[in-house]
């Protein structure tokens, strides 16, 4: 490991906006904040743009940014201590173990911003919006809680479509093509550094916000398989 990122790792230890692994979270969020405003999460959040840019956006509510890598997380830890924002904090976790932090209904929406797309179908379970992990953001996402994607992979965007239409999920917004628009929210503005690369040399930005109020029966899962199977190859 980089000597620059031994320093973060021991400098992350200090920074009171960060918790690793913490134990004994769930229903506790108000009490760390030190208000009882709705809580957003942002998942896989790598340098935390989002956490941080919408943490300036809206005041009045509480953002968390989750990733595993705490080199990244040091940057938007360290940025959001610069800019005073109080209403951000890191949480260091794998994202399969999200949902041992949160309460039921502690959380209003998620925001999941340029993860990696897992593009070999035998990976497709990796997904954050696979059926996998939506059952898991389900337990302690409110009733009619939000989820946000946005991508410059056109695979999981169609994947991430495709899981709804199967599954019956409540879709409030679509479109493949973000920056087309006449007008773009001061959310979809805010970019993040894999926005920048755009990896996928697609040129274009997907984005997708839907609720997953119904249930996620298991036996859809093998019919999204076999459609995906169709159109992706491994």
């Amino acid at each position: 490991m980089g000597h620059k990122k031994l320093i973060r790792f021991e400098e992350i230890k200090t920074f009171p906006n960060v918790l690793q692994y913490p134990t004994d979270m769930p229903g506790n969020w108000s009490k760390f904040f030190g208000n009882a405003n709705p809580l957003v999460l942002e998942l896989a959040c790598g340098k935390g743009e989002y956490a941080v840019g919408l943490g300036s956006l809206y005041p009045g509510k509480n953002f968390i940014g989750v990733d595993l890598k705490g080199n990244r997380i040091w940057v938007g830890a360290k940025k959001a201590l610069s800019e005073n924002l109080k209403n951000v904090a890191f949480l260091r976790s794998q994202i399969d173990k999200v949902d041992s932090y949160f309460a039921a209904g502690e959380v209003e929406s998620i925001w999941i911003t340029f993860p990696d797309p897992q593009l070999r179908l035998s990976k497709a379970k990796k997904r954050l919006t696979h059926p996998r992990f939506l059952r898991l953001y389900q337990r302690f996402l409110k009733p009619g809680g939000t989820i946000h994607l946005k991508t410059d992979s056109p695979n999981l965007y169609a994947f991430t479509r495709t899981v709804i239409d199967i599954n019956n999920l409540e879709l409030l917004e679509s479109s493949d093509d973000v920056y087309a628009g006449e007008t773009i929210s001061r959310e979809l503005q805010i970019k993040t550094y894999y926005e920048g690369l755009d990896i996928a040399g697609s040129k274009k930005v997907h984005y997708l916000c839907f609720r997953i109020d119904s249930n996620l029966d298991h036996s859809n899962d093998a019919l999204l398989k076999q459609k995906i199977s169709e159109i992706e190859i491994d």
